[in-house]
């Protein structure tokens, strides 16, 4: 099958990352479970059957999104120019989707140099992208001389 553009690799990857990042947070809220648990101590006979199906809920959460992950991220190695770019592409997705749902879910707070790391990830993707644009458009152009 004959790759359907550029975009779709990014969109594939994108994905993966978004995904991994799901799988993350559904496994933190399987084995730290207290988010999920009631406040009210009163009825602990209920309440902590609801608690251990929403962990088991989430524990198959982790395993769903961990194998769509893995195939969004097969695809995107199929449509991508480059097994870099669709890796680093993942990657970044990854870290953005997981400090945001870190942000939304857990109130996480990142450190400076956790941020910087991250610059320092995108600004290499961008990097990637930029540079394999340029080296496509070089040959187009000399295979249309």
């Amino acid at each position: 099958m004959a790759a359907r553009g550029p975009g779709l690799g990014v969109a594939m990857a994108l994905c993966a990352g978004a995904l991994g990042a799901l799988a993350a947070t559904a496994a933190k809220l399987t084995l730290t479970g207290d988010h999920l648990r009631p406040e009210s101590r009163q009825e602990a006979a209920p309440g902590e059957l609801i608690h251990v199906l929403l962990r088991v809920g989430c524990g198959g959460l982790v395993f769903l999104f961990n194998a769509l992950m893995w195939t969004f991220f097969a695809k995107a190695l199929r449509y991508s120019s480059s097994s870099a770019r669709a890796s680093l592409t993942t990657t970044a997705s990854n870290f953005l989707s997981s400090a945001f749902l870190g942000k939304l879910l857990f109130g996480e707070v990142h450190a400076l140099l956790w941020w910087i790391g991250i610059t320092m990830t995108l600004c290499g993707l961008l990097l990637l992208h930029t540079a394999s644009s340029q080296k496509n458009q070089s040959e187009n152009s000399q295979k249309h001389e």
